[in-house]
């Protein structure tokens, strides 16, 4: 069986991910997703290369996504690329949401709007930290703040991922990984 196999730090990356992957690969999909969800990323680290060592389905393909949070973008990336190669799982692509999560959902104010049921919201996307949310310090208490605390962080990923343009993302570490996915899938052979 095809999977494409998510190691995740926190359970709103897998809510975002169960509602996207419906719609980035239709219903006639052949390839299935597995959510692994760590309790942080501390534990994330910790138990990543055994987790992949010891998945037995040749078919299978993965992604690694953790928030950068405070840390250097490509160091994180580096240490999590090392623990797949160790796993001798050197096609693992690791995605790294430049700072958080969130920022995915502020490159997309409409989906926010939408999702939330606040309005408003799409009017605000032009303005200049909304246009690389990239490069916002702290998305999550950005998009509290922006949304009047109506944001919790399982249940909005669940309500806005269903609306987020999965075309033009304006997140370019949301780019990312959405190629990724799109890769994985339809190149099951090929490495990520």
């Amino acid at each position: 069986m095809r999977e494409l196999v998510f190691f995740l730090e926190k359970e709103s990356a897998k809510a975002l991910l169960e509602n996207l992957f419906p719609l980035l690969l239709g219903p006639e999909s052949q390839c299935h997703p597995r959510f692994v969800v760590f309790e942080g990323k501390q534990d994330l680290e910790k138990q990543l290369e055994r987790k992949l060592r010891g998945y037995l389905n040749p078919q299978a393909r993965f992604i690694v996504l953790r928030d950068q949070d405070k840390g250097n973008c490509r160091e994180i990336k580096r240490t999590l690329a090392a623990l797949c190669r160790r796993a001798l799982r050197p096609e693992a692509k690791v995605r790294i949401a430049c700072r958080e999560l969130e920022a995915f959902y502020l490159g997309d104010l409409r989906a926010v709007e939408l999702g939330l049921g606040v309005s408003g919201l799409a009017s605000k996307q032009g303005r200049v930290k909304y246009r690389d949310p990239d490069r916002l310090q702290s998305p999550s208490r950005e998009l509290a703040k922006l949304t009047g605390h109506r944001y919790q962080k399982v249940a909005g990923s669940r309500a806005i991922a269903r609306h987020l343009d999965l075309e033009s993302p304006r997140s370019r570490s949301f780019h990312h990984l959405l190629r990724a996915i799109r890769s994985a899938v339809q190149s099951p052979r090929q490495s990520l």
